[in-house]
């Protein structure tokens, strides 16, 4: 039997922050950066337990996106993943129910970059492919981040968009989205 559950970064304590941290670096190859990590506090995490093993993970942070004039209030998703062991059994699906309810009743977009792959999944839960110029508002200005293209998506909450105009994100350390 998993358990899902929904706390702030405040409300973790050392051990679950530690059992978090430990999936995401498994989950990225090693490949989850200290940037990264501190992109993913400050928000609501969503996890997924089986007893108390740790076995999917989420969190939506506030961002402020950039689009048609409008400064955005934005429910960013980060650290998303399953244990490798556990994929394809409804975690997922889980950990994303959770983090759209957070962002259906707190922000006007939903956003999040994902990895080549599983673009799918996405899509079929309503979060629509950013087709336009994606950017940074950086301290020399607006910088379009070509790399990220393709890879962004958006879930419409109460903002008016238009998925083929440019997207610009607020400043951050590391990766920009």
């Amino acid at each position: 039997m998993t358990d899902v559950r929904a706390a702030h970064t405040a409300e973790l304590g050392d051990a679950e922050l530690k059992a978090i941290r430990t999936l995401l670096d498994a989950a990225f190859d090693g490949d989850f950066t200290e940037t990264d990590w501190d992109h993913a506090l400050g928000g609501v995490h969503a996890t997924v337990w089986d007893g108390d093993e740790l076995i999917g993970h989420g969190a939506v942070v506030q961002r402020r996106l950039l689009h048609a004039g409008r400064a955005l209030r934005t429910g960013y998703l980060e650290g998303i993943a399953v244990r490798a062991d556990r994929r394809g059994q409804g975690h997922g699906a889980a950990v994303m129910t959770e983090l759209e309810r957070v962002v259906r009743g707190a922000y006007e977009l939903g956003a999040l970059s994902t990895a080549e792959g599983v673009s799918g999944f996405y899509t079929a839960r309503g979060w629509q492919l950013w087709q336009g110029p994606a950017c940074v508002l950086s301290p020399s200005g607006i910088v379009r981040t070509e790399e990220d293209e393709g890879g962004l998506y958006v879930l419409p909450v109460h903002a008016r968009i238009d998925p083929k105009g440019v997207l610009v994100c607020d400043w951050r350390d590391g990766d920009a989205w």
